[in-house]
């Protein structure tokens, strides 16, 4: 389970970071949530969750009205013209941990978060302060720049903040780098999709301008899927196709063999603590290692198909 808002709101008050409380109806976009939140208490923020093709994911938190263009940034980032796009809904669940209409910097808090980059409009520093849900939206906190940054800092996040406008447009070239290079995450996260849904794109919020993109093809199915299916289903391996009964196979073992070796009135209730504790860890490590061999396998299959004769 990702961190609730009230305990985002309780690390705050220990981190003794000053912030003011609004509550409202749960809200999706900026324009309802200003129905709520006078822009006296602070400067609204838009907040973008983009992933790119090699599965690296990045935060965009930026000033309402900063025009960011999703083709510059993707310049600025090194990964070409059409390099990133809205990340699909079941990213939001996956890493970030909230739902739709809640991306905010404080999503990076969770553990499942690690890998996405924060970028953090610049603009935000010229204010005194300004408004994000905290994991929730149906409160918003106003707080400082200088309150957010202490907040980064104590997760091991070191505040980011460039220049996101549009006209930034920084020349790339052979001689001119991409100057936000450097902030593409080192690592790829490959999301499972929800079940019986297709994944679909949060819609880009005014003033981002998103690129067409074509339909891709699927791959037809090769003849022998069927026969590879059922050799599988019929093997004795097929508690590893489902992550929880291989996290479940983990566990039965590691009690087993504690229950084993250690003596003790406590022992079993010790067992059953640490159960509890590891199962959602070692589901999650399961579900990675899942598709990442089938992104793998199915990178090397499309890779290695036979020439036709």
């Amino acid at each position: 389970m990702g961190f609730s808002k009230d305990q985002l709101l309780s690390q705050l008050q220990e981190l003794e970071i000053d912030y003011s409380k609004y509550e409202h109806p749960p809200v999706l976009t900026v324009e309802e949530q200003a129905k709520y939140v006078s822009s006296s208490e602070g400067a609204l923020s838009k907040n973008l969750f983009f992933k790119d093709k090699k599965h690296r994911y990045y935060i965009i938190s930026a000033m309402v009205d900063t025009k960011v263009d999703i083709k510059v940034l993707s310049q600025r980032l090194g990964l070409g013209k059409g390099g990133i796009r809205m990340a699909p809904e079941e990213a939001l669940a996956e890493l970030l941990q909230v739902s739709l209409g809640c991306v905010t910097p404080f999503a990076v808090v969770n553990e499942s978060a690690r890998d996405v980059s924060l970028l953090l409009d610049q603009k935000f520093k010229n204010q005194t302060r300004f408004i994000f849900h905290p994991l929730s939206n149906d409160v918003s906190i106003s707080l400082s720049t200088s309150g957010l940054d202490k907040f980064l800092q104590s997760i091991g996040r070191d505040p980011v903040y460039v220049d996101l406008e549009a006209n930034a447009n920084p020349v790339v070239g052979k001689d001119q780098p991409p100057d936000l290079a450097v902030y593409v995450p080192s690592n790829s996260v490959v999301v499972p999709e929800l079940p019986n849904k297709t994944p679909s794109a949060q819609a880009p919020p005014k003033n981002v301008s998103a690129e067409k993109t074509k339909p891709v093809a699927s791959p037809k199915p090769s003849k022998s899927t069927g026969n590879v299916k059922s050799v599988v289903q019929n093997s004795g391996l097929s508690v590893f196709k489902n992550p929880d009964k291989f996290v479940e196979e983990i566990l039965d073992k590691t009690s087993a063999l504690l229950l084993s070796e250690v003596k003790g009135e406590n022992v079993e209730a010790l067992a059953e603590t640490l159960r509890k504790r590891l199962t959602s860890e070692f589901t999650h490590l399961a579900v990675m290692y899942k598709n990442i061999a089938y992104s793998e396998g199915f990178y090397a299959g499309t890779q290695c198909q036979p020439k036709r004769q």
